[in-house]
């Protein structure tokens, strides 16, 4: 399957996009799967299994509400954050899912969902299965999804066709999906690169026309630009105190910007790194409080992105700089992080629930790194330095949000990852683009790594903070 900078960067909501953007995705597919099999409207009740990490986090995520919302219609990229509440509480205090918004059916949260915590369906931990039964109680349609980061959804018969996709490298030479410039590796991808004289952003421009128009790319892709500044926005201007969840985390982004803005001494060293500091701990809380989200490539890792590319907005790039200049700067930006992050979904994952926070933190912090070195003037070996490097330091990094919740330690980590992509570029900057570890080795590494970690430090909040920091 040929991926898109799109598929890499889509609007939903949060707290999560493997298990909050994904299960609603996935439940709307199913209603859509219904009414194409004809049995919608002959549909007198559904059942809904959640499985693994989908079950063991899936309430601190809002996993259940969120198939609840995608049975009733919803689309995450369409739904407003603000009505979710209300929507869910309609449906279990009336008993009843308007499905695909359109066929009322009854609905007992007790009977029609499972969550089982210590089982798993065999293609992913983030497994769902969804069957409808007619009034009689025979079985009319069933399906399962898996949800494998990033607010990807696929069947299981589109996961093993993706396995042996990814398996088979060779048949990307000739041209996936019409690309006249595929890559599987990043050693193919610098090469085609150095080939034809084309930086990152204008080869993966050039795939994107076999299947968007170009005009139209663009004008989606400052819309992303568009949803991430509103979500920094929102963050720092929340008045209430407390994330939603239990865990009576603090808001820290709008006293952050109410300290930035009234201090008058601008000349400590490290002042770019506060604002840095700020916009990636907006996104993340308003993340955590359900609010609107691009996924970068996933919510729990949404800030980095966002953090990097607004401090290359504010203090890199020169403020007279026209408006036409500035766009073109977000383009190649996104398009340069999401050729890297193509790397990292084909070849390892973004999903915690698989491998761990260094394929959702690590994997945004790559892309940020790379793509701020890209548009600082790097070279597409040194954007290659740059992405190694901001992977190379996230290595082994586990998921172990405490109660389930994408708050701690994710909100902070997004912060420090930020940080950590700046420095990543710059130092690949001071280089002229050798390096002695590939980045297709250290995404190997990371996948292998997460093969190897015990599933308790994948987003089952069974280990690590999870179970050493007490909920209160």
């Amino acid at each position: 399957m040929a991926l898109s900078v799109l598929d890499l960067f889509s609007i939903g909501i949060g707290p999560s996009s493997s298990h909050t953007v994904g299960p609603m995705r996935a439940a709307r597919r199913f209603t859509q799967s219904m009414d194409q099999h004809g049995v919608l409207q002959r549909t007198a009740r559904v059942e809904a299994e959640l499985f693994g990490s989908l079950a063991a986090t899936g309430i601190g995520h809002g996993s259940d509400t969120a198939v609840l919302l995608g049975l009733a219609g919803q689309d995450p990229e369409t739904i407003d954050p603000d009505a979710c509440v209300g929507l869910v509480d309609e449906i279990l205090q009336g008993g009843h899912m308007p499905l695909d918004g359109r066929h009322e059916i009854a609905f007992d949260r007790q009977k029609d969902m499972t969550l089982h915590m210590r089982r798993t369906l065999p293609g992913h931990p983030n497994g769902m299965r969804l069957t409808a039964f007619d009034a009689d109680g025979e079985q009319l349609h069933t399906r399962d999804y898996y949800s494998v980061g990033g607010g990807f959804v696929v069947t299981s018969d589109e996961l093993e066709a993706e396995l042996d996709e990814s398996r088979d490298v060779s048949r990307h030479d000739d041209g996936e999906g019409g690309e006249p410039y595929p890559f599987a590796t990043g050693a193919e991808l610098a090469g085609r690169c150095r080939t034809n004289g084309l930086s990152i952003a204008e080869l993966m421009l050039a795939n994107e026309a076999t299947r968007h128009d170009p005009g139209e790319l663009r004008t989606q892709l400052l819309a992303i630009w568009d949803v991430m500044q509103e979500c920094v926005h929102n963050g720092v201007t929340r008045t209430e105190p407390i994330l939603p969840g239990g865990l009576k985390v603090r808001r820290r982004a709008p006293a952050l910007r109410a300290h930035l803005l009234e201090t008058t001494d601008r000349t400590d060293p490290m002042w770019a790194m506060e604002w840095v500091n700020l916009f990636a701990l907006a996104v993340n809380e308003e993340n955590a409080s359900g609010g609107r989200i691009v996924t970068a490539p996933t919510n729990g890792a949404a800030g980095i992105i966002p953090a990097v590319l607004h401090y290359y907005m504010r203090f890199v790039l020169p403020q007279d700089a026209t408006q036409q200049e500035r766009d073109d700067k977000v383009v190649e930006f996104l398009l340069t992080a999401a050729a890297i992050g193509i790397l990292y979904k084909r070849n390892a994952s973004i999903s915690g629930a698989e491998v761990g926070c260094q394929g959702e933190v690590g994997s945004a912090c790559s892309m940020a790194a790379g793509a701020l070195c890209a548009v600082l003037g790097g070279t597409v070996d040194q954007v290659e330095n740059a992405a190694e490097i901001g992977i190379e330091h996230n290595l082994g990094l586990t998921c172990d949000p405490v109660g389930g919740l994408v708050q701690v330690p994710c909100i902070e980590r997004n912060a420090i990852a930020s940080v950590k992509a700046i420095n990543a570029a710059r130092l690949a900057l001071l280089g002229d683009g050798s390096h002695r570890v590939t980045l297709d080795q250290a995404i190997k590494t990371m996948r292998d790594t997460g093969a190897d970690m015990k599933s308790k430090y994948k987003e089952t909040s069974r280990g690590g903070l999870a179970v050493n920091v007490i909920e209160c």
